[in-house]
């Protein structure tokens, strides 16, 4: 029996300890580097407690470092690298060809009477006490925001609106409120666009979607995306590719009013290969639509009183077929949600202007929303030229693809960090705006302030506190997307309120220059009635 006394060890597990605290310590004095050419953070455990700075950490000589936020993929010169003449080119090449003798659009129609939408009026009052206004570069060409003003009040077709953004508006925040006031004040009803399958689907609740039988590939994946996808990508920012017997099913919900009163549903998708589509309306009709092998984009366009959901079954020809997605729609104004989490714009260069000059043909958009800049920003960085640059790029090439719509930017939202006194507005944030409003008036495009209409109603402390935002003082959900909304209706109501008088003083002035002209006119039967009579009274009938 072994009667010598056990050691006590415990003082070497808490030497030990004290070791690891002091090294992990010791790490975070360490400045940031720069490794192969990716930034890399100071690895502050301290962070809550105290706040360290370097040199380094903040330019001193005007410095180019616009390098994304903490877990977002460093953007390079590489990722933005865009020739817009060669967009162009690209573009032009898919208008001009000839359209027959293959076939695009593959319609049915199961409605008695051609819907088509009616005059509106703006909003008689605001829907928040204080305006944010548009600032307005362009005030007097066919694709400024008065432009689209007028469409919205006096087109009879549906108005298109596209809004490209990050995981801001992710799952149809911001965009399910604008869509429910566009479509309440200028009619219109359905989702909008539909990605064919994604594995954020279930976080958006304006659509149900049942997807099985599909392989998704996103655009912030591009290089593990497969060579021949590659080219095919959409600013949706996914593409799909089928199984055998693959199928998608989109369901309208009633998350928010009209969505459910969808009257037509659009199918996006290439077809290399000869191939059948089963589509099925209200689990009730189906058609079979044998598409011919090409590379051009097709669309299958159906119309119905009411379209409450929609199927889509690959029957044959898997191989070669790429979904994109589906759009639902009525006879007003529709808004298509088109989110890439972790995006800062750059995205969109690596999409096909081929493919979405030929969707943009399809969809006519009238005014397009780029919402962008919240990866971009970091504490202490107030130059941001170079991002600057690179939204000038942006509007070129949705100018390129979609040439009859609007830009409107969208300045960054208003956003807190965390100091030794509690969560406070990030700094860079009145940086970013003044550069993404510079963009705006370099290219002409429309902007508005999103941060200010945020601190209107109290900024991102009073969002967080009333529930409308996370507690990361960062990202909003759905009731702080329905305030944001609101303010850009308003903003966007209001220029329609002005075209809308100016439109009511043009007809007033031409029905009085009219009546003016009506009363010459009698005048003028009146005098020549009246000399007919002294002629008739000085020579009588004998």
């Amino acid at each position: 029996m072994d009667n010598r006394t056990p050691k006590n060890v415990i003082h070497r597990g808490s030497a030990g300890i004290l070791l690891l605290i002091a090294l992990l310590v010791g790490v975070s004095f360490i400045p940031p580097q720069r490794l192969c050419g990716v930034n890399l953070r100071r690895a502050n455990i301290l962070s809550d407690i105290i706040t360290l700075d370097s040199p380094s950490d903040t330019p001193a000589d005007g410095a180019q470092t616009d390098t994304p936020a903490l877990g977002v993929e460093p953007v390079d010169e590489e990722e933005y690298a865009i020739d817009i003449e060669e967009v162009s080119e690209q573009v032009e090449a898919v208008v001009s060809q000839p359209r027959q003798p293959l076939q695009y659009t593959y319609s049915w129609d199961t409605t008695a009477d051609t819907l088509t939408r009616g005059r509106h009026l703006p909003r008689k009052a605001p829907l928040l006490e204080q305006l944010t206004p548009i600032e307005e570069f362009d005030t007097l060409g066919s694709r400024s925001l008065r432009a689209f003003c007028d469409t919205l009040l006096t087109a009879r077709r549906t108005v298109r609106i596209a809004v490209l953004g990050d995981s801001f508006i992710e799952g149809d925040i911001l965009t399910a409120d604008l869509r429910e006031m566009m479509q309440e004040v200028y009619g219109g009803g359905g989702a909008g666009f539909a990605p064919t399958a994604s594995p954020l689907t279930a976080f958006r609740r304006t659509i149900k979607t049942q997807s099985k039988g599909w392989t998704t590939y996103n655009i912030m994946r591009y290089k593990t995306t497969p060579e021949p996808l590659k080219s095919n990508y959409f600013v949706s920012g996914w593409v799909c590719r089928p199984s055998k017997g693959a199928s998608t099913r989109w369901e309208a919900t009633s998350y928010r009013r009209h969505l459910d009163r969808a009257t037509h549903g659009r199918l996006f998708f290439t077809a290399t290969r000869d191939c059948e589509v089963v589509v099925t309306l209200n689990d009730t009709l189906s058609r079979t639509f044998a598409i011919d092998g090409d590379a051009a984009v097709r669309q299958i366009k159906v119309c119905a009183p009411g379209i409450h959901s929609l199927e889509m079954r690959l029957q044959s020809g898997e191989e070669g077929f790429t979904g994109y997605g589906a759009q639902f729609e009525g006879c007003g104004v529709t808004v298509d949600n088109y989110s890439v989490r972790s995006n800062n714009g750059h995205a969109m260069f690596r999409t096909n202007p081929s493919v979405n000059a030929q969707i943009g043909q399809m969809n006519d958009y009238d005014l397009v929303i780029l919402q962008y800049g919240l990866n971009i920003m970091q504490s202490g960085v107030t130059v941001y030229n170079h991002y600057s640059q690179q939204v000038e790029k942006m509007i070129s090439f949705v100018r390129e693809c979609f040439p009859t719509a609007a830009v409107l930017v969208m300045g960054v939202s208003d956003r807190s960090v965390k100091t030794d006194k509690g969560f406070e507005p990030m700094d860079a944030i009145p940086a970013m705006l003044k550069y993404q409003r510079q963009a705006a008036l370099n290219t002409r495009a429309a902007f508005w302030p999103t941060a200010e209409a945020m601190h209107r109603q109290g900024g991102m402390a009073e969002f967080v506190k009333n529930g409308w935002a996370a507690k990361d003082y960062t990202h909003i959900n759905y009731l702080g997307g329905q305030r944001i909304a609101w303010a850009l209706f308003d903003a966007i109501d209001h220029i329609a309120r002005q075209r809308h008088r100016i439109r009511v003083a043009q007809e007033l002035k031409a029905k009085r220059q009219q009546m003016i002209l009506d009363s010459i006119r009698r005048s003028k039967i009146d005098r020549q009635i009246l000399r007919h009579d002294d002629t008739a009274n000085k020579y009588p009938m004998l």
